[in-house]
């Protein structure tokens, strides 16, 4: 990846990758979880907190990475589902179906047909449709790698079996390593079975590099655009939208083009968001509109019937009802009582430069265009502050407040200065 960030902890779709993959195993309501990870790897073991962390420290393979889950399952009985932190796009639906398949097989292993089987190994099945064995590429026969059907590294075991057969693991290879793969000859060789169950390519994606991130992202973002118009959401544009793990659209919202939705966003029915917003931590209530060129920032919550408009932003303020901010506007740490107008180029002033202040606006007040409001601030329901002001004391209700220098006119005073930086330049 070429990074200090570990691979498993690059994002797609606002998550880090194991972040994914520890969300689809615990749809499968597991009775426990537990994440190996390599030695001095603390950064992994926070983020997956408080699913436990169990350290492979030296790290032997894939078998050996199984085996160090054996004192933190003993006593379970059950399907043992291993899975890759590097593989996000796994879905339950499909480890569910290894479960249903498994037929009281000692091994289930999950196989995919990708388009160019390059240097995969491939799963040999029998006429019976068995497993007979996972043929490695450098090893396979020329009748072996013509087989399209490809090992994923994901497999089910059986808790009963599983770790006799693992104890039978040996790193007689080149790289020294016990591989979890030797388990479908181990199993065979004992009396077990194995069978395979196949998923989509794109679902056993391993993250590896850049490239793969991007192709991994752009295939949870078709997912997430699919699932955004097939719950009742128009998405104008749905290639330009992109959408975070958690996301939530109501029905009937319409989201025009190039629309990003970060982490933590909820939005309600009956919402329109306008072309080139960005949305991340922000509730918005039906019935509102945004945009185009809004920014919602975390903390903002927006009431029903709010109108947010161009190149307005919000950050953690609360915007009650049937109020409109449309132009030009930055509304930071405030509350804006319902069915209050702010004008154009307004500001709340909300940092002195050591701490973050709040703006109280009440109820249907109008504030002119190009105020500024220096918090800590109150302007009480019904009051009326004109354009061009700046207002760093309360306003008391429906009071009209103005706060403009006098006009001063200078006759000929343009013609005059024009003259004298002409004379000096």
């Amino acid at each position: 990846m070429n990074s200090n960030t570990p691979k498993v902890l690059h994002p797609i779709g606002g998550r880090a990758l194991i972040g994914h993959v520890l969300d689809m195993a615990q749809a499968l309501s597991p009775r426990q979880i537990h994440v190996v990870v390599g030695k001095d790897m603390d950064t992994i073991s926070a983020a997956v907190a408080p699913v436990p962390s169990l350290v492979q420290d030296p790290p032997l393979g894939t078998g050996h990475a199984v085996q160090c889950a054996r004192e933190a399952l003993a006593g379970f009985t059950g399907d043992v589902v291993v899975l890759y932190g590097d593989t996000p796009l796994i879905k339950a639906q499909t480890v569910q179906k290894m479960r249903d398949d498994a037929g009281g097989a000692s091994v289930v292993v999950l196989g995919f047909r990708p388009e160019d089987p390059a240097a995969y190994g491939r799963l040999v099945m029998s006429a019976d449709n068995t497993l007979e064995a996972i043929v490695e590429y450098a090893d396979a026969t020329d009748e072996q790698k013509a087989i399209t059907l490809c090992n994923s590294g994901v497999m089910l075991l059986d808790s009963a079996t599983c770790w006799d057969m693992l104890d039978a693991l040996n790193d007689d290879n080149a790289s020294g390593e016990y591989y979890l793969t030797d388990l479908v000859e181990i199993a065979n060789t004992k009396g077990g079975r194995c069978v395979a169950v196949e998923a989509e390519a794109e679902e056993v994606l391993g993250v590896n590099s850049r490239v793969d991130l991007a192709i991994a992202e752009a295939v949870f973002q078709e997912r997430a655009r699919m699932a955004a118009l097939e719950s009742g959401v128009t998405l104008q544009d749905p290639d330009s939208v992109y959408f975070s793990y958690d996301t939530h659209l109501g029905r009937d919202v319409t989201v025009g083009p190039n629309v990003v939705f970060g982490p933590q966003v909820r939005i309600a029915d009956n919402v329109t968001i306008e072309a080139f917003c960005h949305i991340e931590g922000a509730d918005v209530a039906s019935g509102a509109r945004i945009g185009p060129f809004a920014r919602l920032r975390p903390g903002a919550s927006l009431g029903e019937d709010v109108h947010i408009g161009n190149f307005v932003e919000v950050k953690n303020s609360r915007i009650d009802d049937g109020a409109k901010a449309n132009h030009l506007t930055y509304i930071g740490d405030s509350h804006i009582g319902a069915a209050t107008n702010i004008g154009a180029g307004t500001i709340t002033a909300n940092y002195d430069g050591f701490n973050k202040h709040k703006t109280e606006i009440g109820a249907g007040v109008s504030i002119g265009s190009n105020v500024v409001l220096v918090a800590p601030l109150t302007v009480a329901d019904g009051a009326l502050v004109g354009a061009g002001s700046t207002i760093s004391e309360n306003v008391a209700t429906d009071d009209l407040v103005v706060t403009r220098a006098e006009r001063k006119d200078v006759p000929d005073g343009a013609a005059r200065f024009r003259a004298s930086r002409a004379k000096k330049l």
